[in-house]
């Protein structure tokens, strides 16, 4: 699976983590990154990705509602690819079938925004609960084939 974002204006508008060698990191979620959520069609169970612009990668996975986080044993990676088009930035994640859930039936897409002020803001398809918050179930809104 390879899911695609476009980040308009990101380079004049935001502040970029600097690229990095391609490993896994914690705490990506503190400056700009994009992040996928799957949950299969049975259970509560779910997968969080987190894609930085630096190259930068973590998956975790919950038992249910922000519950019982690990960092799964992995025998593969995401691989990252940015590009700059103009002020646009666009990241790819492309994500081998090894990476995901057993039964994946819908995803959520999101992404957390940095300007060089340190401001933050939250971005989704689908915010479903009255702030923003990407572990909610219900903003898993892409049906899977």
């Amino acid at each position: 699976m390879r899911v695609d974002y476009r980040i308009e204006q990101a380079l004049t508008l935001l502040w970029l983590p600097p690229a990095a060698a391609p490993l896994r990191r914690n705490e990506l979620w503190r400056h700009t990154c994009c992040e996928a959520f799957i949950i299969p069609a049975t259970g509560t169970a779910y997968r969080e990705f987190n894609f930085s612009p630096s190259g930068s990668w973590a998956v975790y996975d919950f038992t249910d509602y922000r519950q019982s986080m690990t960092s799964p044993l992995l025998d593969t990676s995401p691989r990252i690819a940015c590009r700059r088009d103009g002020d646009d930035l666009w990241l790819s994640a492309e994500l081998p079938a090894a990476l995901l859930p057993a039964g994946a039936a819908r995803l959520g897409l999101c992404m957390i925004a940095e300007t060089a002020a340190g401001d933050m803001s939250y971005w989704a398809l689908t915010h479903a609960g009255a702030r923003p918050d990407f572990h909610l179930a219900a903003s898993f809104t892409l049906a899977l084939p």
